[in-house]
């Protein structure tokens, strides 16, 4: 069965708690039906960033003195307004970005976990930190910082919204956020519903281009900055922001390694492998990137890893029983079916697997079947780089120090995965990986737990998010002393 799409929609910028638009809108087509247009959305200006960045700024002066306790309230009645949205929006992302819909239905529950995550950890993070002796009574508390500026992907842009609105509101702080020109309407016209729990100007959006978010990461009033995206935009990022030294949490790009040690078993391991390699037609920052076996299992795995590939059916999103969608942007589609080509000219053994939903013609969108790549060296391009798509590349290795070498030569450090049946030798090789965060027997949506600390190390990032750690990157700790 497959849904039937809604009507196209009209989306403006959210600013100081009124919905506007302007003179300029830009359609945005269904990447998997392109024929058909989503959403017509408001293309801003810098003059919208400076309205909205004014708007949360005048809030802030306000929202900083309401209560922790309050805060936390709020943003748990904006997790039942997000749950409560997810039915009728989740199918409108599918449309906006090409994932399937129990991706977008994930995306809307993991938002909804983190707002309800902080709003238990905002009180306790709050209490001050005292210290008393016979020279000096010292209290060291914690305070927003002023305006965030959020700009997030298109890949899960409701989850990594909420990363940065939830602390960024519990601490005190307001927001203005940029969407993807190529996930926008399900995301504002959630936060537009959201918005309505709180003072007007806390929540804003606005809706544009390169132009709008330099004049966003350069505005004067703007204290913080979230960024989740591409390295090479991060590095204009973190230039705009240093005229005026703003704090910048930056969650990138990976290259995430999935090492199989000797002892596991192949057929439990890719049962959740594969789910951390294809999600969102592998679109996903901390997916599978590369797959490192022991040479003497490197073809059962192969062999195994092909058995299971070769029946996935790709397709829209809204059809039932395909495994993912298209890919969500033609620039992401050209730059995969690239990878594809170039690493077939250099003599790899490249297999296309899967195939289309049934009636499907492969121009109605990006689509791109999964493609297994075996035995790949170590240092090629299709094993060195971030793909972001559907293909995947296997290589053989000799012994555990080579592996780990091989694992840890990269640029980037966002995720990594350790399979085996011995969970203390994979804890063992996991501590010698270079990344911010090491999975076990898992590589995948279900290895996040709010409780660990989310980002990445060398250009994958700079800073935490979830948990303590994200709270404490929008807030100021200011350190009072009495001296007796």
């Amino acid at each position: 069965m497959t849904i039937t799409p809604t009507k196209t929609l009209q989306i403006g910028h959210l600013i100081n708690g009124e919905m506007t638009s302007g003179d300029n809108f830009r359609d945005h087509r269904d990447p998997g039906r392109l024929t058909e247009v989503v959403a017509r959305l408001a293309v801003g200006t810098p003059a919208d960033v400076d309205r909205a960045v004014e708007a949360a700024h005048q809030a802030y002066l306000s929202w900083r003195t309401v209560a922790p306790a309050e805060r936390a309230g709020k943003l748990l009645e904006a997790a039942e307004v997000l749950s409560g949205s997810a039915e009728e929006l989740a199918p409108l992302l599918v449309r906006e970005h090409g994932g399937v819909l129990w991706e977008a239905q994930t995306d809307f529950a993991l938002g909804a976990g983190v707002l309800q995550h902080t709003a238990s950890l905002t009180e306790q993070f709050f209490v001050p930190v005292e210290y008393d002796d016979e020279t000096s009574f010292i209290r060291i508390e914690k305070m927003a910082r002023g305006v965030v500026a959020a700009i997030v992907p298109w890949n899960m842009p409701i989850v990594l919204t909420m990363m940065k609105l939830a602390p960024a509101l519990a601490t005190g702080n307001t927001l203005v956020l940029k969407p993807s020109p190529f996930a926008s309407a399900a995301l504002t016209l959630a936060l537009q519903r959201m918005a309505e729990k709180f003072p007007a100007g806390v929540i804003n959006v606005v809706h544009g281009d390169g132009d709008v978010g330099q004049a966003l990461t350069s505005h004067r009033l703007v204290r913080k900055i979230g960024f989740t995206g591409g390295t090479e935009t991060a590095k204009h990022v973190v230039k705009a922001a240093a005229d005026t030294i703003k704090n910048v949490t930056l969650e990138l790009g990976g290259n995430d390694p999935a090492i199989v040690l000797d002892d596991a078993d192949i057929e439990a391991t890719l049962d959740r492998m594969l789910a951390g390699i294809f999600t969102r037609s592998g679109q996903i920052c901390f997916a599978v990137k590369r797959i490192y076996v022991p040479r003497e299992m490197h073809d059962r795995f192969v062999e195994a890893m092909i058995a299971r590939v070769q029946d996935y059916v790709v397709g829209h999103g809204l059809t039932e029983g395909v495994n993912f969608g298209p890919l969500a942007t033609q620039a992401q589609y050209e730059k995969v079916r690239g990878f594809i080509e170039s690493t077939r000219a250099t003599g790899a053994e490249v297999v296309e697997l899967g195939r289309l939903a049934e009636g499907l013609d492969a121009a109605d969108g990006y689509y791109v079947l999964p493609h297994i790549v075996a035995d790949v060296e170590h240092g090629s391009e299709i094993a060195g780089c971030e793909q972001f798509g559907t293909i995947i590349p296997v290589t053989a290795y000799d012994d555990e120090e080579q592996v780990i070498a091989w694992a840890n030569d990269s640029e980037y450090g966002l995720g990594s995965s350790v399979w085996t049946s011995d969970p203390e030798r994979g804890l063992a090789m996991a501590s010698r990986i270079e990344a911010g965060s090491t999975f076990i027997n898992t590589h995948s949506f279900e290895s996040l737990d709010l409780r660990m600390p989310f980002g990445g190390i060398k250009q994958s990032g700079l800073g935490r998010e979830f948990g303590e750690a994200g709270l404490a990157a929008y807030a100021e700790d200011h350190a009072i002393r009495l001296l007796k």
